[in-house]
């Protein structure tokens, strides 16, 4: 049995594991490459193994540093199968169509060719086959899986695997993202009790979120700033569960009257797909939230709130007198009507620019928050002086504390653990911490490496 790290290996994006068993061969996810050009070029490498040699592949949720790459592994040959929940398919079909499209452009632009087009896509949505939580599922003699609640974004796995070589049996666990509970939405991170081998997410490991109550207060206290100065609130947000929580959140200070009357904008196309398919799914929300709902609150619903489809709607935003709060995608600035905003209200410090979600290093979102004076964009260099802040608690991945926690709480002994999906510096710190203060073995991967299971 092999393990081949081809994504996430210090680094945030590009999640891609192979493994090996008998005489089959399993991704777990297969995502985009996302950062700085250097980053974004590895996505026009080729595989480097043959898609039409892998039987299976597990999704773990439908981000596109999770999923980004599958329509390409069916353009290069893939026919197999491919795991994932019901909410993470409809998501994914959303989410990678806009995603073709913005890339069939961008590529046009460069002079390249895309990495697969919207055939390729409508292929791989049929190669699907959703499957619930907790249902333990036998793929062969060789392996059986069970996908568990990731506490993410909507449809979020864990990837458990159970695989027979002989005398040899393993257990494996893929943590894809993990959650940052309690969340305004989905159920808590399901808690895995044993395993032989754990890659688990490193993106905060060398930090801790705010709590809950921070969190909001924070939120609650950038809106009535930017309402008492009569300014621009930009916040970039991920079209995908970032928003939704940011309008659960907003319903309730509307309804409790605890900010003034202000116009939101959700200037995301996507965002309003995105929010439409979470409205389907809501046997997958917490029960509280089911609770609210059934009450007869609409949670995504709230006086002063504009969904923004059409160009000619996101135009008019600028016409509108501030105070006024925009809440447009993408989540790191690397694209989007966010930069549009951004570039008409960065250079005036009045302004807010509020972060609520982790930033790449190398992304727009990155340098404006990190305070670089001068900041390119769509052409143009623009002032950066508008009022930077972020706000850790809205991240939906645990934090270093969360992730110790989980770790703790897996039965011994580990024979190894594999820090992923981190920027080196936090990923180092977290392995660091796994070993003093666990006593589990733990090893930093690295691109194309290969372990014996």
């Amino acid at each position: 049995m092999k393990l081949h790290f081809y994504g996430g290996a210090r680094v945030v994006t590009g999640s891609n594991y192979l493994i090996e068993v008998g005489q089959t061969k399993l991704l777990v996810d297969c995502g985009l490459f996302q950062g700085p050009p250097e980053v974004n070029e590895l996505n026009q490498l080729a595989f480097p193994y043959d898609p039409k040699t892998i039987n299976y592949v597990f999704v773990t949720h439908s981000h596109l540093d999770h999923c980004g790459r599958l329509g390409q592994l069916v353009k290069n040959g893939f026919k197999g199968q491919i795991f994932c929940t019901l909410p993470t398919k409809d998501l994914m079909a959303v989410a990678l169509e806009d995603a073709v499209k913005l890339m069939s452009e961008d590529y046009k632009d460069k002079g390249l060719e895309p990495l697969y087009g919207q055939q390729d896509l409508q292929t791989m949505l049929g190669l699907i086959k959703t499957q619930e939580y907790n249902q333990p599922i036998k793929l062969n003699k060789n392996i059986e899986f069970i996908l568990r609640d990731a506490g993410h974004i909507l449809g979020s796995s864990m990837i458990e695997l159970f695989l027979n070589e002989g005398t040899k049996k393993v257990k494996i666990v893929f943590t894809g993202d993990l959650g940052n509970p309690p969340t305004p939405l989905l159920n808590p991170t399901y808690q895995i009790t044993d395993t032989d081998y754990l890659l688990i997410d490193s993106a905060y490991g060398d930090r801790n979120h705010e709590s809950k109550e921070q969190r909001r207060e924070l939120l609650k206290q950038a809106f009535l700033d930017a309402i008492n100065r009569k300014a621009v609130l930009m916040i970039p947000s991920f079209a995908l569960e970032r928003t939704q929580e940011l309008l659960y959140e907003l319903n309730g200070f509307v309804e409790n009257k605890l900010i003034p009357p202000v116009p939101i904008f959700i200037d995301s196309p996507l965002a309003i797909k995105i929010t439409e398919v979470y409205k389907k799914h809501q046997n997958y929300f917490n029960k509280k939230t089911r609770y609210i709902i059934a009450s007869g609150d609409n949670i995504f619903a709230f006086p002063g709130l504009k969904f923004t489809s059409t160009a000619n709607e996101s135009k008019r935003i600028n016409k509108v007198p501030t105070p006024k709060v925009i809440i447009a995608g993408s989540g790191m600035s690397t694209g989007g009507r966010i930069l549009f905003h951004e570039k008409l209200y960065l250079s005036d410090p009045n302004n807010l620019f509020l972060v609520i979600g982790f930033q790449v290093e190398g992304t727009l979102g990155r340098k404006i928050l990190e305070g670089i004076p001068l900041v390119h964009i769509m052409g143009e260099d623009i002032k950066n002086k508008a009022e930077s802040r972020a706000i850790g608690g809205y991240s939906a991945h645990a934090d270093q504390r969360q992730i110790l926690k989980f770790i703790k709480n897996i039965k011994k002994p580990i024979k190894m653990v594999f820090p992923v999906q981190g920027e080196k510096r936090p990923a180092e710190v977290l392995r660091k911490l796994i070993t003093s203060k666990l006593g589990i073995v733990a090893e930093l991967p690295k691109y194309e490496q290969v372990v014996e299971l």
